[in-house]
């Protein structure tokens, strides 16, 4: 899962299965709190799924900042190929 093509696929398969999302709506514009009605509880439970699958621990303060699907996706990037 080194690609962001690789870790979109990953993220919007988390979605699905964990919040019910419609994966149309995952798109790498998508707001996290606008559009998809994302939380703070469900932005750790993305975490947690995250550190499963990548076995990397993954700092919530490293997600603060994002507002986008690709926000998640670009840290992600960043932190596998660091």
């Amino acid at each position: 899962m080194k690609e962001r093509e690789d870790i979109l696929t990953a993220i919007k398969e988390i979605m699905v299965e964990l919040f019910e999302m419609d994966e149309q709506a995952i798109t790498m514009e998508a707001k996290l709190y606008e559009d998809l009605d994302f939380d703070s509880i469900d932005a750790v439970d993305m975490i947690v799924r995250l550190k499963e699958m990548t076995g990397k621990a993954i700092k919530a303060e490293d997600f603060k900042t994002a507002r986008t699907i690709g926000d998640v996706v670009e840290a992600v990037y960043k932190m596998l190929n660091s």
